[in-house]
């Protein structure tokens, strides 16, 4: 068979090899399409994204984390902005944690969790659980709903927002559920606990959490549902869409403006 005949033949298997290829799934090549910043989408939440900092119970900036900045899918973006604007209403902001999370971040918490020597923040976030117990107690997982883009940590903030000073790494640590005036210095309503705190204090309805800070988390929960999200009972500040649009995908891009673009 001539070279040019051999090489038409060629060309047209690799056409019809092509044709018939199956197409991977959108969210595996192109899944920051249906992600937002919750900047560009409801700019006046608050954000103190505890991962792109040392401050969190890693006590390093956590892996995945480029920028200090909450990524969420469009319709969960959507539905803070719904949350936000009825509690601004009432003299509140919503103020997030923490929004989408790589699947390389809590691979991180995993190897964290099993070097069981790295006690560093041990005396704010976990005073009174033994390191070897995190996975046990379900404090730490090696999936986390975070990383489908629709679950977030948030909580609220009076309006105006008093400063909130920054955490200097080696200050000494208090624990997190601590009265709010000896815990470390955050602008939300007291809500009982301090973020990522892993005490039974930081379940939604632990019947120990009474007055003002019952009060407070009875706010939060019930303007998030009415906007169609539900919160996990084991942490007061974590909540999750409802009709979530990618319930079974972890995703793993970074956490940075560039991811969207």
């Amino acid at each position: 068979m001539p070279i040019s005949t051999r090489i038409r033949t060629l060309a047209v298997t690799l056409a019809a090899l092509t044709a018939f290829a199956v197409p991977a799934p959108a969210e595996a090549t192109t899944p920051t399409r249906s992600f937002v910043a919750l900047s560009d989408v409801a700019p006046s939440i608050l954000q103190d994204i505890r991962y792109a900092t040392r401050h969190n119970f890693v006590g390093a900036r956590v892996d995945g984390y480029l920028e200090p900045t909450c990524i969420l899918t469009r319709q969960a973006a959507d539905g803070l902005r719904t949350v936000q604007a009825q509690l601004r209403k009432q003299g509140y902001t919503l103020k997030v944690y923490d929004c989408y999370r790589p699947q390389r971040a809590v691979d991180h918490f995993v190897r964290w969790a099993k070097d069981l020597a790295d006690e560093k923040m041990k005396a704010e976030f976990y005073p009174n659980v033994a390191k070897d117990r995190l996975f046990e107690d379900g404090y730490i997982a090696e999936k986390s709903g975070h990383s489908r883009g629709s679950t977030m940590d948030l909580t609220i903030v009076r309006i105006p927002p008093r400063p909130q000073r920054p955490y200097f790494p080696g200050e000494p640590l208090r624990p997190c559920f601590n009265p709010q005036n000896q815990r470390f210095p955050d602008n939300m309503v007291d809500m009982g606990t301090g973020y990522d705190c892993f005490d039974p204090l930081a379940h939604t309805d632990n019947p120990a959490i009474t007055g003002v800070a019952r009060q407070n988390r009875d706010l939060l929960r019930t303007a998030m549902i009415a906007a169609g999200f539900h919160n996990l009972p084991e942490e007061w500040w974590h909540y999750t869409l409802d009709n979530e649009p990618f319930p079974d995908t972890y995703f793993d891009f970074p956490v940075s403006h560039r991811s969207l673009r």
